[in-house]
């Protein structure tokens, strides 16, 4: 978990990253409370008690099958969790054509809330730069 003075006024980050580490990094670079989903799907599925927005990796190579990994479906499957989603954000690979950060769209959709941004693998310091301040908008624009 990472904390930091300058948090969200109304709400944290929940994001899911693989042993990777790309969206970890991204989300370091950004300074903001986060929590990181477990990826061994024996650890318990966190509760978060915040609004929060998730960040998510697209999976599955360009296909819509897979595209969001377990953990944060795994997630999303706890109502208690899936009720306090405020926005969504999705790492990709422009390289799969339609399906770049397609995992956004899908958990958009079936959660009702809005895609905030899409980024491609680690972010660019512009990328970085753009979340943080669109994340601090939008934390205000909620209360």
């Amino acid at each position: 978990m990472l904390t930091d003075a300058h948090a969200p006024l109304a709400g944290t980050l929940v994001y899911f990253s693989t042993r990777s580490g790309n969206t970890h990094r991204f989300v370091e670079k950004l300074g903001l409370a986060a929590h990181r989903l477990p990826i061994n799907r024996n650890d318990p599925v966190p509760h978060i008690d915040t609004p929060y927005v998730l960040i998510t990796p697209t999976y599955g190579g360009g296909g819509t099958k897979g595209a969001v990994p377990g953990p944060v479906i795994r997630f999303l499957n706890d109502e208690h969790n899936r009720r306090l989603i405020r926005g969504v954000i999705a790492a990709g690979n422009t390289n799969f054509g339609e399906a770049y950060g397609l995992a956004g769209r899908i958990v958009a959709q079936k959660c009702q809330v809005p895609l905030l941004y899409r980024f491609e693998l680690l972010g660019t310091d512009d990328d970085v730069a753009r979340v943080r301040k669109g994340v601090e908008e939008f934390w205000k624009r909620q209360t």
